[in-house]
């Protein structure tokens, strides 16, 4: 039984009692069942990454192998947009150690003025929350933002080692799972123009389940850096198999879509694209349609790929649907009874890049998945909507093209719609099954087989060869649709698709 308080907030259990001192007395001894303070842990330094990895990288299976490696490739990326760097080598060597070097201008190794006795090469890789994106003025515009990326990937390997070429001297400093083993080191000189970070590690199997990198998700996501940041050189080699990539692009976004579109018709002369500054948010856009209905989207916020997209990405696709219906209504491709095309209409056929950057990114995790900043939905819309709005009216017979599909798109959404209805109300109503089926004396779906078979020779072939009480045969004529380059109302169209659905 439990009552509601004066305050109508708290809940009060019988079992429980309070004292004179107003205070509660519990059910228990907190000793005798086996919850004290000795449960209650502290974890320091990096303790807590190696216990739950997963709160910082997401996965330690693949997934969370490859996130390691680009944790320290934004940190070089962030070089790269702050224009101090425009060259990134990614190599994965024959043990599965992999190294990272970038031509920025090398992390600090003085010794940092809050952690007397420490250099701050050490303070960046053994200190979690301790890095240069939180304000300082050593970037304007980052992908980082906690200051956990190079720490979490020093104290999940059993190695790493970290050379900074800066000031006309090479320092080094060695560690193992994420705790310093040797002093900064002062290694070499080299050139006052050579400056630099290259960082070194082997994956912990301790906590990672493999090091089995994949290097076509790797160059994946290098190629997708090299086209958001021109002028940037970035390359990959993988010593255990002999192969290599290397990524540059001078068209930014244009090349990006082109690249995506390669192997489709496309229904526009040439992506059509923007950049624009509001509010110190940059926005770069490209977009073209194909003759796919498949629908391809990348959103960016800093350089990172925003795979479950945000608030960047809605503004997109709501000023991209807002204007395809003000420009086919203006146009009188929609009429006053028509229904608005709806945002899956628009987006059948579309390839699109989206990229912002703006100092304070608010991202959903560490793992930077998602963007929740909401000023930026309202800065893409007016972005967005002016692009398309001078497009489509400076180009009468390419818009023409973009909006007949859409509203092929709309019709075969509601060709689909009453087809499934008419299925589902079928299916509620009539009882009878295809003529051809030979039916099973089974009733039970789960004891009973199903067999396709291709015409009625074969289908008599299978009728001879059955056990009738669980097995069913069903002849079909001919080869049936190929559904994999087929709309939805196209499928649901075909006789011998529908005898299947009612046989199932």
């Amino acid at each position: 039984m439990t009552e509601q308080s004066d305050d109508h907030h708290a809940l009060i259990n019988d079992s429980a009692t309070r004292n004179g001192s107003g205070k509660m007395n519990g059910n228990g001894n907190g000793g005798e069942n086996g919850y004290s303070e000795q449960n209650i842990q502290i974890l320091e330094g990096l303790e807590a990454v190696r216990v739950r990895p997963g709160m910082y990288i997401g996965a330690t299976d693949q997934r969370g192998l490859h996130h390691l490696i680009y944790e320290v490739v934004d940190n070089s990326i962030d070089e790269v947009m702050a224009g101090f760097a425009d060259t990134i080598v990614v190599t994965i060597h024959a043990d599965s150690s992999v190294t990272i070097e970038d031509n920025g201008r090398g992390i600090p190794v003085e010794e940092h003025h809050q952690r007397p006795g420490l250099s701050t090469l050490e303070v960046v890789m053994t200190i979690l929350h301790a890095g240069g994106k939180f304000g300082g003025g050593g970037y304007q515009i980052s992908s980082g933002l906690h200051g956990v990326g190079v720490s979490v990937v020093n104290a999940l390997s059993d190695w790493c080692q970290v050379d900074v070429k800066r000031d006309g001297i090479l320092y080094r400093q060695r560690y193992e799972r994420g705790i310093a083993v040797t002093p900064l080191l002062e290694v070499d000189p080299v050139e006052d123009d050579d400056t630099g970070t290259i960082t070194s590690f082997l994956p912990d199997l301790t906590v990672m389940e493999s090091r089995d990198y994949s290097f076509e998700v790797l160059a994946q996501r290098f190629r997708e850096m090299a086209y958001l940041n021109r002028g940037l050189t970035i390359a990959l080699y993988d010593e255990r198999s002999d192969r290599e990539a290397t990524f540059y692009f001078e068209g930014g976004l244009v090349s990006f879509v082109r690249y995506l579109n390669k192997n489709r018709g496309r229904l526009q002369s040439r992506p059509v694209s923007t950049t624009r500054e509001i509010d110190n948010v940059k926005v770069e856009l490209a977009v073209q349609y194909n003759d796919s209905w498949t629908t391809t989207e990348f959103s960016f916020a800093n350089g990172i790929n925003t795979v479950d997209g945000g608030m960047h990405i809605t503004g997109f696709r709501s000023a991209l649907t807002r204007s395809l219906n003000d420009y086919a209504r203006k146009m009188n491709f929609l009429k006053e009874k028509d229904s608005n095309l709806t945002g899956d209409d628009v987006r059948q056929g579309l390839t699109a890049v989206l990229s912002v950057k703006l100092p304070n990114p608010q991202f959903e995790a560490q793992t930077k998945a998602k963007l929740n900043n909401a000023e930026v939905r309202p800065i893409v819309e007016v972005v967005t909507a002016d692009m398309l709005t001078k497009y489509l009216e400076e180009t009468p017979s390419e818009a023409k093209f973009i909006i007949d599909k859409c509203l092929t798109s709309a019709r075969a959404r509601e060709a689909a719609r009453a087809a499934r209805e008419l299925i589902h109300r079928n299916n509620a109503l009539d009882t009878t099954l295809p003529g051809k089926l030979a039916d099973c004396s089974e009733k039970h779906a789960d004891r009973c087989e199903l067999y396709l078979v291709e015409g009625d020779s074969a289908g008599g072939s299978a009728k001879q060869g059955r056990d009738r009480h669980f097995q069913a045969i069903l002849p079909l004529r001919g080869k049936i649709l190929n559904v994999e380059r087929a709309r939805l109302d196209k499928m649901l169209e075909n006789q011998e698709i529908k005898n299947i659905i009612t046989a199932i």
